[in-house]
């Protein structure tokens, strides 16, 4: 880990909450076999002293075990390899190498593989008529001819079958918005490598959920790797998820995790897609340039582009001090190369690595050449390719994406904005077409309100701060009666919250009965009076604007018909309060398992507590 600039072997729990390294390395007491790494903008010689520190360490364990082994380990033995006799394997070699070179030279990965395979044939052929027995040897045999030419040419002559110099990328094309509908999409090639990814939005509760050991309890931002047939020019069925796909996709999210922002500075889930439309090496670090491209163009307000490349090794097994190390590498030098080091991350700093190697171990000269070629290689295709397309991300979303609002409440509010058993929020989703997702941090409630249209979002506002807060007098709703009274009509301004449109208030008239002027279900507008000491509402259906001229408002009588009012309403306001109780305590017992059908989530996070918001004080964002 890293904390304050100390480099912390073997953290706590605790530590790695804090770190903004994570990285694992294994080897043995001469090399390092294994790097993979999370970090957040980690600079190159800051890593470097991060995996010197845990090589050191694994000193000590080699030791250990070396120890152990002396003590009581077993003798070693030995075991008679299949592969091909050395000799045949020379012949083979002397015979058909100039043949291969002539082939293998070459930049079109389809008319290389083409050729080969005639030259592999031509192999087969030979073994035949030497001996029969010697063609199940044929393709291992081709194989080493090949590698051999590859590996020949760029130890000894520093050339690449397609031709470039050791720190030259392929040629880079980015391009994004290639898809209308979609949230935000992006096509990023590297020579014959090339992958679209697409960007999709979603609400706090489209978060993937986790039950085991591990304290993280969801994820809100997604990356998901795919690798089809079709991308190497092959034809087969679609399967499950592979240790490819699940690898890549691990290492593309651990890149772009670091730049990501919060959850308060963008309460969405999001979720990536990398689609590998043609392969010829290094999907993974294209998935993370087309990603970072993709995400800046849905408008995800991510810190800097991050971007990732990968270096090849050639070395010679017998003098470790003699290698080469190169940038960009492409299939053909993966298979026959020594080393697959994967690097992501930003202008100032490291995001992700992750190591391949088919050798007995790196040593710190090799990792140090690796970071530095894959450091400019970085910069470059920043610099050069994808800041020219989208450099930051946009200040708008797409049309299509849904809209947040969010909205501060006390939180002993979110009772009422879930109602019993998920009623209340479920009925503000349904009537307002909105996504309502409720979290709980302490004191306060936030409130998240997704829509794909602002009108929605702003009505399904309303009704949740009505709820949650007592609306000033002069506010207008369209509200649905629920029940008449011998005094008046209780009319539902949103739902879960209703008050009283006393009969002298339901026309500028004179109303008898209140069954004349209303009946159970109509929607009438009404506007808010005031709100009682008790915080009862009083409403009023009649319309300012059609008031008669000359009109004063007729006095209560002496005869004790207000108290009478009162009297009457608050038996009714009991009644309704005993029902109101009645029915939470329902909704108590089930509201866990109603909450995800209910159209909206909630979450309890006791983290950062803050202060309680008043009316006064309450805070409304739009995202």
């Amino acid at each position: 880990g890293l904390i304050d600039g100390e480099i912390i072997v073997n953290p706590s729990y605790d530590d790695y909450c804090d770190s903004e390294l994570d990285l694992y390395v294994a080897g043995t007491s001469e090399k390092i076999m294994m790097i993979e790494a999370a970090a957040d903008e980690v600079p190159e010689d800051v890593m470097l002293a991060a995996i010197e520190a845990g090589h050191k360490e694994i000193k000590k364990i080699c030791q250990l075990l070396q120890q152990m082994r002396d003590e009581i380990g077993k003798e070693t033995f030995e075991y008679d390899s299949a592969a091909a006799p050395q000799e045949l394997q020379n012949e083979i070699t002397d015979k058909f190498f100039g043949q291969m070179s002539e082939v293998v030279l070459n930049p079109d990965k389809a008319q290389r593989d083409a050729a080969v395979a005639e030259v592999s044939k031509a192999i087969s052929q030979y073994l035949e008529e030497k001996d029969p027995e010697l063609v199940g040897f044929a393709t291992e045999l081709a194989d080493a001819v090949e590698k051999a030419v590859v590996r020949y040419h760029l130890t000894h002559n520093q050339r690449r079958v397609d031709g470039r110099a050791l720190d030259e990328i392929r040629k880079l094309t980015a391009k994004i918005d290639l898809i209308p509908r979609v949230h935000g999409s992006s096509l990023f090639s590297r020579g014959q490598t090339q992958v679209l990814s697409v960007v999709t939005l979603g609400t706090l509760a489209d978060s993937q959920r986790f039950d085991g050991v591990n304290p993280e309890e969801r994820r809100r931002y997604m990356h998901h790797y795919n690798f089809p047939a079709y991308s190497v020019g092959e034809a087969r069925g679609g399967r499950s998820a592979g240790r490819r796909e699940i690898g890549h996709g691990h290492l593309a999210e651990s890149a772009l995790n670091p730049v990501m922002p919060s959850e308060e500075d963008f309460p969405y889930s999001i979720r990536c897609v990398s689609e590998v439309t043609m392969s010829n090496g290094s999907t993974s670090q294209a998935s993370v340039c087309s990603s970072s491209l993709a995400l800046m163009a849905a408008g995800v307000p991510i810190k800097k582009p991050v971007a990732g490349i990968t270096c090849g090794l050639m070395s010679n097994p017998d003098d470790d001090s003699d290698y080469i190390t190169f940038v960009d590498i492409q299939g053909i030098e993966d298979f026959f190369g020594d080393m697959d080091f994967k690097v992501a991350g930003t202008e100032d700093g490291i995001t992700a690595i992750q190591v391949d190697m088919k050798i007995d171990g790196l040593t710190m000269d090799i990792i140090r050449d690796a970071l530095e070629r894959t450091r400019k290689a970085r910069l470059q295709i920043i610099n050069d390719t994808m800041n020219p397309v989208i450099s930051e991300a946009r200040d708008y979303l797409a049309a299509l994406a849904p809209k947040i609002d969010q909205i501060d409440i006390p939180s002993d509010k979110i009772r009422e904005i879930i109602g019993s058993g998920g009623k209340t929020i479920r009925r503000i989703t349904e009537e307002t077409g909105t996504e309502i997702d409720v979290e709980e941090d302490g004191p306060v409630g936030h409130v998240y309100i997704a829509a794909t249209d602002q009108e929605s979002a702003a009505e399904a506002m309303k009704i949740v701060r009505t709820i949650a807060y007592d609306p000033e007098p002069g506010t207008t709703f369209t509200g649905t009666v629920t029940r008449l009274m011998n005094f008046g009509a209780f009319v539902e301004i949103v739902p879960g919250k209703e008050g009283l449109v006393h009969i002298s208030k339901m026309s500028w008239g004179r109303t008898e009965k209140v069954e004349d002027a209303v009946s159970v279900g109509d929607k009438v507008q009404i506007t808010v009076l005031e709100v009682d000491d008790q915080g009862r509402l009083n409403l009023s259906m009649r319309d300012p604007s059609e008031k008669p001229e000359g009109y004063t408002e007729q006095q209560p009588s002496r005869s004790g018909s207000s108290s009478s009012r009162r009297t009457d309403r608050s038996r009714s306001d009991r009644d309704n309060r005993s029902r109101g109780r009645s029915d939470r305590d329902r909704g108590d017992r089930s509201r866990a398992s109603d909450r995800d059908s209910s159209g909206g989530g909630f979450r309890q996070n006791r983290q950062r507590p803050q202060d309680n918001i008043s009316k006064a004080d309450r805070n409304t964002r739009q995202f």
